[in-house]
């Protein structure tokens, strides 16, 4: 089953990763915030070994996005992000793995302070969940 992991953040200076960028995360002890870094390492390189890690990407700083939007039975562009929004989505990782358990497993570690992080499952053409 493929899953997709999207990581939604607000870091002020955009930047990867961003934890670093976030104030949650940077008043933790530096010990913590070590350790937490070296568990998604490890996890990552879990994922890339079983195979389950199938593609991840670090998205730009949203105020580099143009948005498109239908309106008057055509395509209208302007600049992004959305201005009403706190968090922007920051990245994702498209996992392949044997179920929902073992994907809720592997999001709880993507999890940190000042992240909100969202588990959806990947869906084939024609709306079936696989």
């Amino acid at each position: 089953m493929k899953y997709v992991i999207l990581i939604h953040s607000n870091p002020q200076p955009w930047g990867h990763p961003t934890g670093d960028f976030i104030a949650e995360n940077q008043a933790l002890p530096t010990e913590q915030r070590e350790r937490m870094n070296a568990e998604f390492e490890a996890l990552l390189e879990e994922l890339s070994a079983s195979g389950e890690l199938v593609a991840a990407e670090a998205l730009a700083d949203p105020s580099t996005s143009t948005l498109y939007r239908w309106q008057d039975g055509k395509p209208l562009t302007t600049d992004g992000p959305y201005s009403e929004y706190k968090e922007h989505l920051a990245g994702f990782f498209l996992v392949d793995v044997s179920g929902p358990e073992r994907a809720q497993e592997i999001a709880r570690v993507f999890s940190g302070p000042g992240e909100t992080i969202e588990l959806r499952p990947a869906m084939w053409p024609g709306g079936e969940d696989h």
